[in-house]
């Protein structure tokens, strides 16, 4: 018989093989690969911190040439844009495009988890998301990976009135749409010590 972990492992690595397949689908239909489509849905929801080249390869887990073949084709579709960033002449951006976010806006990625994940309780919803996050950070701990986690998350994130916050690490300012982004920068919370006995 399985162990509890090794199912979990067969479940996660069972849906992210429907999720790809689905992914094919969808961008056949718009001649585009599953990778072009991950990209867009990363800058869809990465921050200003995080839309470049090297955040987009450490996230994808590819090589620097294969993302930046699949930049040149998003770029080529109108897809997506590069621009220097204006801090840093050296540093190349990249936004989608309103081609970009209209394309993603047509696919229907997402739209079946939501129905069927709203068929569970809540309860067992939010004991779910709990483990995988911490399966997630710890695998990507002992791997050395960025967390990529979404702002409101994050260690360095400080509340400075009811829709204002501050970026402690980067040393500014976020408004809240922001802070439900993925940033590169994301550092997990430090775990308060264990009680005393």
């Amino acid at each position: 018989m399985k162990s509890q972990a090794l199912t979990l492992f067969d479940l996660v690595e069972r849906l992210s093989l429907l999720t790809r397949a689905d992914l094919r689908q969808a961008g056949a239909a718009q001649g585009l690969q599953p990778v072009h489509l991950q990209v867009l849905f990363y800058l869809n929801q990465a921050n200003r911190f995080s839309n470049t080249p090297q955040a987009l390869t450490e996230y994808l887990g590819l090589t620097k040439g294969t993302v930046s073949q699949t930049l040149l084709v998003l770029a080529r579709r109108r897809l997506i844009s590069r621009y220097a960033d204006p801090r840093d002449g050296r540093v190349v951006r990249l936004i989608l495009t309103e081609r970009g976010t209209t394309l993603l806006k047509t696919l229907s990625a997402g739209s079946a988890w939501r129905d069927i994940v709203q068929t569970a309780s809540q309860a067992r919803v939010t004991s779910a998301i709990l483990v995988l996050r911490q399966v997630l950070a710890q695998v990507q701990g002992q791997s050395g990976k960025r967390s990529f986690g979404v702002c409101g998350t994050c260690r360095h994130l400080q509340r400075l009135g009811p829709r204002s916050y501050f970026c402690g690490l980067m040393q500014e300012k976020l408004s809240s749409p922001e802070t439900r982004r993925i940033c590169r920068e994301h550092a997990l919370p430090v775990s308060p010590p264990p009680a005393e006995t």
